[in-house]
């Protein structure tokens, strides 16, 4: 059966996983990328924040701000959980950037240390993408408009 998940649901996986498929529109195209994001509390002004080098991605959320994050815990066809944020995209610049990619970076890395036995390999991979070609990464936090979503158990 596929039910509605309250809103404490919803919050308690966004904090608790760090990767998402991000969609967004490049004029009347959606595109979907995943993405590694960390999900800032209410008491932090809330949010997802993320990162990415200038690029398609970057351009489109400058052009069109909207956005969507969906974010699932899958167990098995009959067990799955999954959110769907939608928001507002925002660049961040200077000392509110460098503050929140800190954050970001802290954050991905206490879930990560949760749960020992994953492996996150891909994690250095994003990473050491961040000082590719000496670019500097691109921080935008997601403003949260609404959030949504479906659980299946059994």
């Amino acid at each position: 059966m596929i039910k509605n998940l309250g809103q404490k649901d919803c919050i308690e996986l966004l904090r608790n996983k760090y990767i998402g498929r991000l969609a967004y529109m490049v004029g009347k195209i959606p595109f979907v990328a995943p993405i590694t994001y960390y999900f800032l509390d209410i008491e932090n002004d809330g949010g997802i924040i993320s990162y990415s080098l200038e690029g398609h991605k970057i351009d489109a959320m400058r052009k069109n701000r909207y956005v969507s994050l969906q974010v699932d815990e899958i167990e098995s066809m009959d067990h799955w959980k999954s959110v769907l944020v939608h928001g507002e995209f925002e660049e961040l610049h200077q000392i509110d950037a460098k503050h929140l990619l800190h954050e970001f970076s802290q954050g991905v890395k206490d879930l990560i240390n949760r749960n020992p036995n994953k492996d996150v390999q891909f994690i250095h991979e994003f990473s050491s993408k961040l000082g590719a070609e000496g670019s500097s990464p691109i921080v935008y936090r997601i403003n949260i408009l609404e959030i949504t979503g479906k659980q299946r158990e059994g």
